[in-house]
């Protein structure tokens, strides 16, 4: 399907242009958050902004705002964004491309001479990965209301270095308050970072909301002993034990399937590890994640029964913390069928779909009008050096930003 707005060409080599910092030598990007290479990267995108007549506010927590003015000066904006920080080996698409997309968008509405009755924004949220700063998602979720600015002003990286000093560090130390920049209705434009799409043969997500997810430390406690003098029926194995955990909690959400139940264990560590002793010790972080609070309420009741029965059985003692907890979220329902209505008018191939990663969108969708489009990522890769979307996907989906966000300014 051609694209008949916007530039495809310039929204491409702006984001080539933009992973050329912080270039990994495996063709992805690495710029995390307030460090020297984010700098460079906010401030290519503020000259680019300013070039295209925007004008730029940043608040206290580092958050950009560029804004297109309109013809109501008293109108709330429509407003895009995501993010441009990256994983260390991140890929040059993953958040950076819903800020460039939201740039076409502006540029193209100059182009055609179009004068809109509410003001065009675009966002840029500071440290949405939480690769350096933790947790993820902080300056949205300040600017949301969920965190206060203090307790994100003084979460430190690895080197003890706070947040607020790193903002100072690269000049983004804004005095604009957060959460004084309101939106009309907020749309977030990203690569899928999933297989979904390319799977199913479509070209476009309309996204109606986003999994509830739930993070749990998991520690658990058996006795160390000789691999070779004491028997399978006398072990106390807690790697042992946790294999069990791990495999009976994965096929659990496998049989839930068909309500986006999902179970992933990112880390296992042995503390003492050692070739010929059963392992006594041992920590691993679980992933819970589902549709509906119901869902989520019902998988991580389910397995945290797996964990204690399966604890019995082997004679360990397992402790689970629960460290985080966002519920599943619905996108606005306004805001979703005007995504849907452009994308049905345009041709291109689609689906509904839920989002099973957590966006800056999930925390505005608390205080404005807010809904999602995904475009497909190739193989289903993200966060990873060999993320990529075609150019034709990437000139899709800004094509679709630009009618929906043209079609709401207008209105």
């Amino acid at each position: 399907m051609p694209v008949k707005n916007i530039n495809a060409q310039r929204i491409w080599n702006t984001l080539m242009e933009m992973g050329e910092i912080g270039a990994t030598e495996a063709g992805g990007s690495c710029r995390l958050a307030l460090t020297e290479l984010d700098r460079q990267g906010r401030d290519l995108f503020v000259q680019w902004c300013r070039d295209a007549g925007c004008e730029i506010g940043i608040d206290r927590i580092g958050n950009i705002y560029a804004r297109r003015p309109g013809t109501d000066p008293d109108a709330l904006p429509i407003s895009t964004g995501s993010h441009l920080d990256t994983q260390p080996t991140g890929g040059k698409f993953d958040g950076i491309y819903g800020c460039l997309a939201g740039l076409e968008v502006i540029r193209t509405l100059n182009d055609e001479g179009i004068e809109t009755r509410r003001p065009v924004e675009v966002v840029i949220w500071t440290n949405e990965e939480g690769s350096r700063f933790a947790p993820a998602m902080v300056a949205s979720g300040v600017y949301s209301g969920k965190f206060t600015l203090d307790y994100a002003l003084n979460q430190t990286d690895a080197q003890g270095i706070r947040l607020g000093d790193a903002l100072k560090t690269i000049g983004y130390d804004g005095d604009i308050e957060v959460g004084a920049r309101r939106f009309a209705k907020f749309f977030e434009l990203h690569i899928e970072q999933g297989p979904v799409l390319e799977r199913e043969d479509e070209e476009v997500g309309v996204v109606t909301g986003v999994l509830g997810m739930r993070w749990y430390d998991v520690k658990v406690k058996g006795v160390s002993a000789h691999a070779g003098p004491t028997p399978m029926s006398y072990r106390k194995d807690a790697l042992g034990a946790a294999a069990r955990m791990i495999t009976a909690m994965i096929d659990l959400a496998s049989e839930r399937a068909d309500e986006d139940g999902r179970c992933t264990v990112g880390e296992l560590h042995i503390p003492k590890g050692s070739r010929n002793v059963i392992p006594g010790d041992l920590n691993f972080t679980l992933d819970l994640r589902n549709a509906t609070l119901d869902g989520l309420e019902a998988i991580e009741r389910d397995a945290m029964a797996l964990i204690d029965r399966i604890a019995a059985e082997t004679g360990v003692e397992v402790a689970v913390e629960r460290i985080w907890d966002s519920p599943p979220i619905a996108f606005d329902a306004e805001c979703v069928a005007a995504v849907e209505k452009v994308v049905a008018k345009s041709g291109y191939s689609y689906r509904r779909m839920t989002s099973g990663a957590g966006h800056d969108a999930v925390n505005i969708s608390q205080v404005a009008p807010t809904s999602m489009i995904f475009v497909p990522s190739v193989g289903g890769i993200s966060h990873n050096e060999a993320e990529y979307s075609t150019p034709e996907q990437i000139a899709a989906g800004a094509q679709i930003l630009f009618e929906v966000m043209r079609d709401e300014a207008l209105a």
